[in-house]
């Protein structure tokens, strides 16, 4: 059998990583926008996170490894793709500050220092905390960090609907990253997978996965606003715009009251990460607008979701709400799940689809 050389290998190895995956011609955008591939071999992709040096990490939903993408060249074409592996179940939250990587599974967070000086020859990462829950059902985790300097990440439900003693399920939590010591920053929240912090603030936004079971139509999914920590957002008492539900409303204490939704989603859609767009590629009209992925449904007869969101501010009200790319849904088939949103140095943006294990990006040329 005739021998390949190792050259000519690695060589149709690089123009593999490039260029063995074409964009899926399902999905449109508005006038003026393209979709490609950026990186086509990412199994599982979760949470990213940008390195000071471009490098993209991305969290996934295989036991044990999460990847670190490299565009040596800036052509924005992935040219290396490597393997991190840790003893994480479920690393899908990636988180990166003064050159060090956070990355978490259900019940802990890890700490990679200066991993991009060490990316190909990586120590053992330090543990920030291992008192998380460890259930994986809404045990996908994700990290960011506030413009306070602390970590924060949220803590699903482990159920459908229920009400648990721990407070500190169903909340999102502020960690100090140097000590691991941990506060709730807000609860009443049943499933959250995105948050974002309006550039220039100290104003948190984060979705919420509305529960399953009242029909194809209710509850609402969300989008909540927290200005400030202490807030409760209703879960399990009330659902939509602080609808009583049946069997925990009276469960409440005392008159206690709830923060309604900053806007309210199609039930089931599952809104999962949501970024606000800090490039300048984009139109005028997107520049600080709010980006959202919608994962797309389970609990419905016909499913809804599977596509990507903007939405318009005026101060601290969402004044509009459209469609921004779809087609990742046809019919009762789909052919990805997006999930999170990053925007890169050149004002492009990337979206993560862990059922397609795909990294597209989006740009804009008038």
């Amino acid at each position: 059998m005739k021998k390949i050389p190792l050259c000519l290998s690695l060589l149709g190895l690089s123009l593999c990583l490039n260029a063995c995956s074409e964009p899926s011609k399902d999905i449109t955008l508005p006038s003026g926008f393209s979709l490609s591939v950026y990186s086509d071999n990412v199994p599982g992709a979760r949470q990213m996170a940008l390195g000071s040096k471009g490098t993209v990490f991305v969290g996934s939903k295989k036991t044990g490894r999460f990847y670190a993408l490299i565009d040596a060249n800036a052509d924005y074409n992935v040219d290396q793709r490597i393997i991190i592996k840790n003893d994480l179940n479920l690393p899908t939250g990636v988180a990166f500050n003064k050159g060090d990587l956070y990355i978490s599974g259900p019940d802990k967070i890890l700490r990679y220092k200066n991993i991009e000086e060490n990316i190909n020859h990586l120590p053992q990462p330090s543990l920030v905390t291992n008192k998380l829950p460890e259930d994986s059902h809404h045990g996908m985790r994700t990290l960011e960090f506030g413009p306070d300097g602390f970590l924060y990440t949220q803590i699903g439900m482990p159920c459908n609907i229920c009400q648990l003693q721990n407070p500190i399920i169903g909340s999102i939590l502020r960690i100090n990253p140097e000590n691991g010591n941990l506060s709730i920053y807000a609860q009443g929240i049943r499933n959250s997978a995105g948050m974002a912090w309006r550039p220039g603030t100290t104003d948190l936004w984060f979705t919420d996965n509305g529960r399953d079971w009242l029909g194809d139509d209710l509850p609402a999914d969300e989008i909540n606003f927290a200005p400030t920590e202490g807030l409760h957002f209703g879960f399990p008492f009330v659902h939509s715009q602080n609808t009583p539900e049946e069997d925990y409303f009276d469960k409440r204490l005392g008159e206690q009251t709830f923060t309604p939704p900053a806007v309210l989603l199609q039930a089931h859609t599952a809104p999962l990460g949501l970024s606000f767009y800090s490039g300048r590629q984009f139109p005028t009209d997107y520049q600080g607008s709010l980006f959202v992925a919608q994962h797309g449904s389970w609990n419905r007869s016909t499913k809804v979701g599977y596509r990507i969101l903007n939405l318009r501010l005026q101060k601290n009200t969402i004044i509009s709400k459209t469609v921004f790319a779809q087609g990742w849904l046809n019919g009762a088939f789909s052919n990805g799940r997006p999930v999170d949103i990053l925007t890169l140095k050149d004002g492009s943006i990337l979206i993560s689809d862990d059922k397609a294990g795909k990294i597209y990006r989006i740009t804009y040329k008038q």
